[in-house]
């Protein structure tokens, strides 16, 4: 008798940490840090408003109860998409 593998993903993206300069978030197995300073809807909000992140497809991120949305493509080159007008 065999038993399946041990260690399977479960979460396909979880909020890992939380400190006071910002969060990370593990997305398939890719961390992420997002800080306060360039994602400042985070920093005030809930705790379990921050957790409840989706991932809706392989590229999207979205914070419901934050009306958030943030794309993969995007904190991994931040540069491409600055979040303030310049």
């Amino acid at each position: 008798m065999s038993s399946s593998v041990l260690g399977a993903v479960t979460s396909a993206v979880e909020v890992t940490n939380i400190d006071r300069f910002g969060l990370w978030i593990l997305v398939q197995e890719k961390e992420y840090f997002l800080s306060y300073e360039e994602y400042p809807w985070f920093q005030n909000a809930k705790l379990d408003q921050v957790l409840k992140v989706q991932l809706l497809h392989e590229g999207h991120l979205r914070w419901p109860e934050l009306d958030v949305d943030l794309s993969i493509e995007s904190l991994e080159h931040a540069d491409n998409y600055p979040l303030i007008y310049k």
